[in-house]
């Protein structure tokens, strides 16, 4: 139940309540404030003092005397009151939250007699400094362990209110009554640093509160953030599935027009047998070289590839290795223009979906609707808007096409437009709920992050 600001801050105060109370009460030369720190220890620690300078009437700072009071300062169990020792006003205060006037130092009888700066005895005036309990923790009172006086009875147990300081303001002996205008005048002022600590207490928790929701906030944003795009990161395999089925359109294209075709036309796979023919037809040493290959050219069947895309993979992977294990002996070396003629023809299988003499012989749909359909599965794409997929479902549901597996394709197409189109949503949706995150709100109150750019919700998708 302390006061948890700066100490900085709290000497200030402290400096400002003693000065005042000084200036004010002619008769008093000397105040100290102690704060009281949280139970069950309840220390009491001198934070300053202040002696004042009748002369110049100013006022000197510091701790300079000894006492058990200066920092770390005396625990509750240090100066409650015991049978054992002499009983001691600051156990009065933070005990019973009631000031303590010591008028004459002889007859006190809590009074650790201290002999001022003329060499007598002085009187002083002790206040305790009470603010309520929900003040300091705004509702939230903590559980809290608090010490037992020396009949048992618990510190602060039924009041509403915790101590927090104690005001202690010295004067000439008898110069102070009980009850006198000076005590009502350090009471009112007791008030008065109660209030002001509480301020400057409430100052720095919102400022702290503040730093932790800035933390939060941004905590929060690093969260959303990987779990969101990390979720748009890994919905790529939409785009690949995409070019797997235009891939497999391809095939199934160039399959059927090798069935209509006049002339002899060799397919891709069957380029890919030859090399390997040759590969397996040449006895020598470099196993390694043709088993990596080998595996490099199966590769290849199972790549979806533009036939632009696949002509240069052709020219980096396989055209490659063959040079090089062409150049390592001379059984290789007398096959290397079959194998130039093997690759050509692969190169060449590449193109053969949009070869103008093969497409020529295959009359099964209208020429602009055949040059339309290959310019679409042949496009090079880099991102899905490069390709036109309501253009490409609409062709697939023409049974002039004639594919083997044209209505396959057409749904799947179907239903990886519709996770792409909620993956385009949800990737813009991420970049907006971050920056409200991290940026908030001027309304207070996020944008409908579920809406189609028409003001529409989205709505359920037809996949038939």
């Amino acid at each position: 139940m302390a006061i948890e600001i700066d100490h900085e801050i709290l000497e200030r105060a402290c400096k400002e309540i003693i000065g005042t109370i000084l200036f004010c009460l002619p008769s008093a030369y000397k105040g100290t404030v102690y704060r009281i720190g949280d139970p069950p220890l309840l220390t009491a620690e001198r934070i300053t003092s202040g002696i004042m300078n009748r002369e110049l009437e100013t006022i000197s700072w510091g701790l300079p005397e000894k006492s058990d009071y200066n920092p770390p300062g005396k625990s509750w169990s240090g100066y409650m009151d015991m049978q054992d020792r002499p009983l001691e006003a600051m156990a009065w205060c933070v005990e019973r939250q009631k000031s303590w006037t010591s008028e004459d130092p002889k007859t006190d009888r809590r009074r650790i007699p201290l002999i001022n700066g003329t060499g007598t005895l002085d009187s002083h005036h002790m206040e305790p400094v009470l603010v309520p309990k929900e003040d300091l923790y705004l509702d939230h009172l903590p559980m809290m362990e608090f010490p037992k006086s020396r009949g048992g009875k618990t510190v602060w147990g039924e009041s509403p209110y915790a101590v927090v300081a104690v005001i202690k303001i010295h004067f000439p002996r008898k110069a102070v009554r009980i009850g006198s205008p000076e005590t009502k005048i350090i009471k009112r002022l007791s008030r008065a640093l109660g209030t002001d600590l509480i301020s400057h207490q409430l100052r720095e928790q919102s400022l702290k509160a503040m730093h932790r929701l800035a933390q939060d906030k941004l905590d929060s944003y690093n969260i959303l953030s990987d779990c969101l795009r990390n979720t748009v990161a890994k919905t790529g395999l939409v785009f690949s599935l995409i070019k797997l089925e235009l891939g497999f359109l391809r095939d199934q294209w160039e399959t059927l027009l090798l069935d209509h075709a006049v002339c002899s036309f060799q397919s891709k796979r069957q380029a890919i047998q030859a090399l390997n023919e040759l590969l397996l037809g040449v006895e020598g040493d470099n196993k390694k070289m043709k088993k990596d290959l080998m595996e490099v050219q199966n590769k290849f069947l199972d790549l979806c590839l533009t036939p632009e895309r696949g002509e240069n993979w052709v020219r980096m992977q396989i055209e490659e290795r063959w040079k090089k294990l062409c150049g390592e002996g001379k059984a290789f070396k007398d096959k290397e223009e079959e194998v130039c003629l093997a690759i050509g023809a692969l190169k060449n299988a590449l193109h053969l979906g949009r070869d103008p003499e093969i497409l020529a012989a295959y009359n099964g749909m209208p020429e602009a609707l055949k040059n339309e359909w290959t310019d679409l599965i042949y496009r090079n794409i880099e991102r899905l808007e490069d390709l036109s997929l309501d253009r490409l479902i609409e062709i697939l549901g023409n049974h002039d096409l004639n594919l083997p597996f044209q209505e396959k394709s057409r749904r799947s197409l179907i239903r990886l437009k519709a996770v792409a189109e909620i993956v385009g949503q949800l990737d813009l949706n991420t970049n907006m709920v971050l920056r409200e995150v991290l940026n908030g709100h001027d309304n207070g109150v996020l944008p409908p992050i579920l809406m189609k750019p028409s003001g529409q919700a989205c709505g359920p998708i037809d996949i038939r």
